[in-house]
């Protein structure tokens, strides 16, 4: 077989979106005007498809810092942080991280996917077990592939059943890293983590939580789901990202562990990357004391949530199981999916498509996220595309999307 012979399915797949008007994949976003509007094409559209959960990427105080930051130290360090990558202001946040997260030790990494792969793949080997949630993002799957461990994966948030699959494992399970989300980046659903660090208490294992979606949206103080449960101290290791809430770029792993930072020494994807940029970094750290300084933020995030989720549920909608910041809308199947997303955006709203084999059984959804930044009016415009959507006859966009590969959203 030819080396590129195996994407043929994936051509054929690509092709019918590409010849549609507008493509789901790499949509291009033409202008941003804030947090919650831009322009795609000729439609000024409301911005309902960021994961910018608390509007932060137009904050004055977070431009300001990164202005300064590129005026005084460049567009990029050009060297990995155990080179010449280690600014002051990379050595700073991780600590004022730590402080945030009450954890003694925080490592940097470029992106959060990194922060999985490097974090994962690091710390679990052949020999090792990791007892993952069926839904884990793509990223924990990789790094899982990478470190070569034994993989056993666990039915999404059924704390029964890891206990299960647990208990067979007898003795070995006091060692093996269990896995999970905080919140679940497709369906917006949270993990069953009380029930989760209760299991650990009794049989073992190490806990690690990736809270990318749920940093600064859950918690009193925005730590994620495992303060909002008062889980923490059962929690061993925090992974999360700065491309949501933080409305930049990079990631970070945080520890209690004292030997966590060996990791600096061993990871190979934060060995042989290039550090991120410091303005990055610099806008980072005034975000994290902006979410810090500002708790509405969080209580008019959540206010959107409840008013964008009740608004699509009395439309007649299928929506995600649990409120949250994520609300997907469940459609039939991805033909439908295609038309719900293109109408959308010619309605001036934009959200993310995500089609098989990403959803549950042969569905697709189109995938809402609100942001703190979002009016109310805003979210009603958002609610009335969707009512304008149930009067419109539904011909499909496409005529055979079976199959098709999502964007990978995260």
């Amino acid at each position: 077989m030819a080396l590129f012979d195996k994407f043929n399915k994936l051509i054929q797949e690509r092709a019918t979106f590409i010849q549609t008007e507008l493509s789901p994949f790499g949509t291009r976003i033409d202008e941003i005007y804030s947090p919650t509007e831009g322009r795609i094409g000729e439609c000024r559209v409301i911005l309902a498809g960021t994961n910018n959960y608390l509007g932060l990427t137009f904050d004055p105080t977070c431009l300001d810092a990164a202005r300064q930051s590129l005026e005084h130290e460049g567009t990029g360090t050009t060297g990995s942080r155990m080179a010449n990558g280690s600014y002051s202001g990379h050595i700073a946040l991780e600590a004022e991280l730590a402080d945030f997260f009450q954890r003694r030790s925080v490592i940097l990494f470029s992106t959060g996917y990194l922060a999985n792969l490097g974090t994962i793949g690091t710390l679990t080997g052949p020999g090792d077990i990791v007892l993952l949630d069926a839904d884990c993002h793509a990223s924990i799957y990789d790094a899982c592939k990478l470190s070569g461990a034994q993989i056993i994966r666990f039915r999404h948030n059924d704390a029964h059943d890891l206990e299960r699959r647990m208990l067979r494992l007898g003795e070995q399970a006091k060692d093996a890293l269990i896995i999970v989300e905080g919140i679940y980046s497709m369906l917006g659903d949270y993990a069953p983590l009380k029930e989760i660090a209760e299991i650990k208490r009794q049989l073992g294992g190490y806990l690690l939580v990736d809270e990318a979606h749920s940093v600064g949206v859950m918690g009193k103080h925005g730590r994620g789901l495992a303060e909002e449960l008062n889980v923490e101290s059962d929690v061993d290791i925090v992974l999360g990202t700065f491309s949501k809430t933080l409305g930049a770029i990079g990631g970070f792993a945080a520890s209690h562990h004292p030997e966590f930072n060996l990791l600096r020494y061993a990871s190979r994807p934060y060995i042989f990357t290039a550090s991120p940029s410091p303005a990055s970094i610099a806008s980072v750290r005034a975000a994290l004391q902006v979410m810090i300084d500002q708790p509405e933020l969080r209580t008019r995030l959540w206010a959107n949530a409840r008013h964008l989720h009740k608004g699509l549920v009395d439309l007649g909608y299928c929506v995600g199981p649990q409120v949250s910041p994520v609300i997907p809308v469940l459609l039939e199947s991805p033909e439908k999916g295609m038309f719900f997303w293109q109408k959308l955006i010619k309605h001036g709203v934009y959200v993310n498509l995500v089609l098989p084999p990403a959803t549950p059984s042969g569905q697709a959804l189109v995938r809402c996220s609100v942001s703190a930044a979002h009016t109310p009016e805003q979210i009603d415009r958002i609610i009335g595309a969707f009512a304008q959507l149930m009067a419109e006859p539904r011909k499909e966009a496409v005529s055979n999307a079976q199959g098709a590969t999502r964007p990978g959203y995260r």
